[in-house]
């Protein structure tokens, strides 16, 4: 009996798919010489995609697949999956929340220390011999700082108890007040960010949050403010993010997310106040092999019958 098939876009991180070949025929979309050609022969038999960021599943591709059941995505984010057309057509979507939630957070807090502390410049002063001319420029505390955050989620509430730890006053801004916790709530993140000294993104991407953090909000953040962006890159205007850093009506940035993966734009590299990650927030073996075990536990519950662990709903 042939088995039903899985489309694979990516290997399932360090985890793998060895635990669904007894299940599925894996179609290595990644090792295929003409990927469309491989969906056109399979797509009668593919009962299951597995995919990532930047992996865009449209519409079109859920329509291409008549017999498709589930999506499972390995990431937190889903913007990259039409979900509205998936769940209009029956077919389930997961994602892996949660059990990234704290290395992310954990990537947002070297990004707020890289960049208030100067660590990338202080490496490179050292490193080019700058030192022995005299002191490097000063950086700027934490203690007794005001820390805005930008979705008090998963991460969001993870990087807050971080903070607290620095002694940072927390405020945060979101969609709405969250009872659970104290720290000050601001239905307007321009208003918000007039009081801050950091601005830290940890909010969900798309339409909702698209261009969220405008010229005004950079304009409020002002000359000694701090951006760090662990989120999304469509969550900022770029463009007015790079003008905010050239023009120094803010101080700094740290960014693990851009517009268009994998390229960032010239005037990122070339400014000496913004420190650059290549999307790694929640990049450790662990944390990669626990989402992958995700993705895995979702698509085996799905043709088992049972209910999905993190269904997008």
């Amino acid at each position: 009996m042939t088995k039903p098939a899985l489309l694979s876009f990516h290997k399932n991180g360090v985890l793998g798919l060895d635990q669904l070949e007894d299940h599925f025929d894996i179609i290595k979309l990644w090792q295929e010489k003409d990927p469309e050609a491989a969906i056109q022969e399979h797509k009668d038999n593919i009962v299951a995609i597995n995919c990532t960021i930047g992996q865009f599943i449209t519409e079109k591709i859920i329509a291409a697949l008549p017999n498709l059941k589930i999506i499972a995505t390995f990431s937190v984010g889903f913007d990259h999956i039409d979900v509205k057309a998936a769940q209009k057509r029956g077919v389930a979507v997961t994602n892996t929340p949660d059990v990234l939630c704290a290395e992310t957070a954990d990537t947002g807090m070297a990004l707020l220390l890289a960049t208030a502390k100067r660590v990338v410049e202080g490496d490179m002063y050292v490193r080019v011999g700058k030192w022995l001319n005299g002191d490097m420029p000063l950086g700027v505390s934490l203690a007794n700082k005001t820390v805005g955050i930008v979705g008090l989620g998963g991460i969001g509430s993870k990087v807050a108890k971080r903070c607290e730890a620095f002694e940072m006053n927390i405020v945060y801004y979101g969609p709405r007040e969250k009872s659970e916790y104290s720290y000050p709530y601001y239905a307007d993140l321009t208003e918000m960010a007039k009081i801050c000294d950091f601005l830290i993104l940890t909010c969900p991407g798309g339409e909702a949050t698209a261009n969220l953090v405008d010229a005004h909000v950079l304009d409020a953040l002002g000359p000694k403010g701090i951006l760090i962006n662990i989120a999304r890159g469509s969550v900022v205007d770029q463009p007015a993010l790079i003008a905010a850093l050239q023009g120094r009506r803010i101080a700094a940035a740290g960014l693990d997310v851009y517009n268009n993966e994998p390229h960032v734009p010239e005037e990122f590299i070339s400014m000496d106040n913004v420190v650059l990650l290549p999307h790694i927030g929640s990049a450790t073996v662990e944390t990669r092999q626990a989402m992958g075990q995700l993705v895995v536990d979702n698509i085996l519950a799905h043709i088992n019958g049972k209910s999905l662990l993190t269904e997008v709903k």
